[in-house]
């Protein structure tokens, strides 16, 4: 069973480049957030080596990020992430896993969840 995780985050908790002079927002201490990337690192290397990762990818700042809607066939670009919220989308986990709970067990292991979110999709087959 496929399954893609979105991993939501606030990018200040991180210390993200995007956000070093942000005020709002939890930013960790530099050995907790090497703690959490050695956690993440961890569960890549597992998933890995247990051939249940299809792909992931970090996602770039969400001051990158552009809006598109076509409303009676015109084309409207905004900057900007789609919502207003501290948190955004950070970036995704394509898995392949025996089981539902195996695609939870694995989201929760994602450093994200303990912060923020971690949502669990499972891909559809259209075929």
């Amino acid at each position: 069973m496929k399954y893609l995780l979105l991993i939501h985050s606030n990018p200040v908790t991180w210390g993200h480049p995007s956000f070093l002079h942000a005020e709002e927002g939890i930013k960790l201490p530099k050995s907790a957030r090497v703690a959490l990337t050695a956690q993440l690192d961890g569960l890549i290397a597992e998933l890995k080596e247990r051939g249940e990762l299809v792909a992931l990818e970090p996602l770039a700042a969400p001051k990158t990020t552009k809006v598109v809607r076509v409303r009676e066939g015109v084309r409207a670009v905004t900057d900007g992430p789609y919502s207003e919220a501290k948190e955004q989308l950070a970036g995704f986990f394509l898995i392949d896993v025996d089981s539902p709970e195996r695609a939870e067990e694995v989201a929760a292991r994602i450093p994200e969840a303990q912060f923020f979110a971690v949502e669990l999709r499972p891909i559809d087959d259209l075929s």
